[in-house]
């Protein structure tokens, strides 16, 4: 079998667990025969990168001296705000070569500026697909995913994403088990798709200036199952619901409603992940009520039924060891 060659781009200001992260998962394929990768990294002129960790990365060569790969990965990084006019040069050039595009974290905005992302569906690391959205217009640019593929064009969100996506491209080049042995090996997981969400309910949200709205996110969080109306969470701030309603939106940037339906819908996907729960007790255990209530929660956010999920996210409890329950909500 013929080596794939992945090629990566380095420049200063680079994150450095952007390279290290898929690099580690390529080179792992190399301990079974027939699935290595031929890794390169290169700089514009080829001069070791200091990484916006402060570490310094020394390439392989020269970005002009590098055939065209196979794979070209883009690592994101502080150095992608005011890029090298000759690196985006570059990438506009010769990224059209590669057999397949892929970007990690803010590498989409170096792309984007090379004009390689137009009319795709991509994504990025959070924090920027706003920016990415407004400059680009021509981009259509998805801030849920942490991986988004589109034709020969792969890109992920921040940083571990950069992990999940190499790991979901040795499994299309090389299948499943190897793609597992490598996650194994690296103490990952490799359930983790590419529509998973980028972060949590309560990364979503600002957290709140005032102590009685943080102590109402944080007992929302730790009580899903409980009456989390405005009414009952104004109380526990000691603020009327009209006034409550108000501060929680303008500290958090989300309403009550919305942010406690965020809550339930993480705990209600962890649980289907992660226990053998039936279907009707982690309803009742998140608020929902009945499983049909879940149900329609997931179809309008997930677009899956909750047995769908489960079916195709939950992972296998390892050899040896019990399935987890969840003790049922009380009170």
């Amino acid at each position: 079998m013929t080596q794939r060659s992945v090629l990566v781009v380095l420049y200063d200001g680079v994150q450095s667990l952007d390279v290290t992260g898929p690099v580690e998962v390529f080179a792992g394929a190399s301990r079974f025969p027939g699935a290595g990768y031929e890794l390169r990294t290169a700089s514009l002129d080829g001069a070791p990168v200091r990484a916006s960790s402060g570490l310094t990365l020394v390439p392989d060569g020269l970005l002009a001296d590098a055939e065209p790969p196979h794979t070209l990965l883009v690592p994101g990084g502080e150095g992608t705000r005011a890029p090298d006019p000759a690196l985006v040069e570059w990438l506009r050039t010769h990224a059209p070569r590669a057999e397949r595009l892929v970007s990690v974290c803010t590498g989409a905005l170096l792309l984007a500026g090379a004009g390689l992302l137009d009319g795709h569906r991509v994504t990025t690391h959070w924090t920027v697909c706003e920016h990415l959205a407004r400059t680009h217009p021509a981009v259509e640019v998805d801030p849920d995913p942490i991986f988004v593929r589109d034709g020969r064009l792969a890109t992920s969100a921040g940083v571990t994403a950069g992990i999940d996506l190499a790991l979901a491209l040795v499994e299309e080049d090389h299948g499943r088990d190897i793609a597992l042995a490598i996650a194994r090996h690296l103490v990952v997981f490799l359930r983790r798709p590419g529509n998973q969400a980028q972060f949590s309910a309560q990364l979503t949200a600002q957290t709140a200036r005032r102590e009685p709205l943080r102590e109402v996110q944080h007992w929302i969080t730790e009580n899903p199952g409980a009456d989390l109306c405005v009414e009952a969470l104004a109380a526990r701030a000691r603020l009327s619901p009209r006034h409550f309603a108000r501060a929680f939106q303008a500290e958090t940037g989300l309403t009550p409603g919305r942010y406690v339906d965020r809550v339930r819908l993480e705990q209600a996907r962890r649980l289907l992940e992660d226990t053998t729960d039936g279907v009707t007790g982690i309803s009742r255990a998140c608020g929902y009520g009945t499983p049909e209530a879940m149900r329609r929660a997931f179809v309008k956010a997930l677009g899956t039924a909750p047995a769908e999920y489960r079916r195709r996210f939950r992972t296998p409890p390892a050899p040896g060891r019990p399935a987890t329950h969840t003790r049922p909500a009380t009170g």
